[in-house]
């Protein structure tokens, strides 16, 4: 009951931006110290932070933790990689970037052969390594502890030494205006470099992705082949893709 009622308050604030103690007492019909732990508990999780008397979304300038965006819409991310994967042939090389959502794309490609696959995170390289029908290569720079991600000029200049056939990549938030965003800009100097590498950009992103916000700027829409996602929600989002001619998936039609 707790975890159930700790997402509709997460559903309540992505819709209002911030809620107060006691009209989630109200709403729930639950004393204020049971809210008040469900808002600790999604407080730790970084994705809502405490006000006085109540929360609101988390900052913009600073991500979840990796358990929370790993759990978050976990669904729609498997879809997503397999819809991604679906996409990808047999014998062909790819970039795999950092996060959860490019995570369960390499875990649907565990029975593609003959893949070049490379990598700046750690988790795709482990989920990928024990299939030996596929090649693995791992960026070098510095590991995140918090993910797992590699990140630094070493990590740019090894990306860079590399031309291939795709790059699947995600993105922390999708801005309206088409700018895709992220919080690490070391981590986003890696992606550009991905970008700048591959011949078909696929990004994949679920739809959470157009309520987040973030400061550093990977790239925009035009720079993308194809967009894989739940859905999009964002009309003016929308209009870019059919504007740039951007191959759109969305799994939940």
């Amino acid at each position: 009951m707790a975890s159930n009622r700790q997402q509709l308050i997460l559903d309540i604030v992505r819709e209002t931006g911030m809620v107060s103690v006691d009209e989630l007492v109200l709403r729930f019909e639950v004393t204020p110290q049971s809210i008040r732990k469900d808002l600790n508990v999604l407080c730790e999780e970084r994705l809502l932070t405490r006000t006085h008397g109540g929360a609101r979304l988390a900052s913009s300038v600073e991500n979840m933790s990796y358990e929370a965006r790993r759990v978050l819409a976990s669904n729609h991310k498997l879809a997503i990689g397999q819809a991604v994967a679906d996409i990808i042939p047999d014998n062909a090389s790819l970039f795999v970037n950092i996060g959860t959502t490019t995570e369960a794309v390499a875990q649907a490609l565990i029975h593609h052969q003959s893949l070049m696959v490379i990598t700046n995170n750690i988790n795709v390289a482990s989920l990928l390594r024990p299939y030996k029908h596929n090649k693995v290569i791992i960026a070098s720079g510095e590991v995140r502890s918090s993910d797992g991600g590699i990140v630094g000029e070493a990590a740019v200049d090894f990306i860079n030494q590399f031309k291939v056939d795709f790059a699947v990549i995600g993105s922390s938030a999708i801005d309206s205006d088409g700018a895709l965003l992220d919080f690490d800009y070391r981590e986003v100097k890696v992606s550009q470099a991905i970008i700048s590498n591959a011949r078909h950009v696929i990004l994949a992103a679920d739809s959470t992705k157009h309520e987040r916000t973030a400061p550093v700027r990977i790239g925009h829409v035009s720079q993308i082949d194809t967009f894989v996602t739940d859905r999009c929600p964002d009309k003016n989002f929308q209009k870019l893709l059919t504007s740039f001619d951007v191959r759109t998936i969305e799994t939940d039609l």
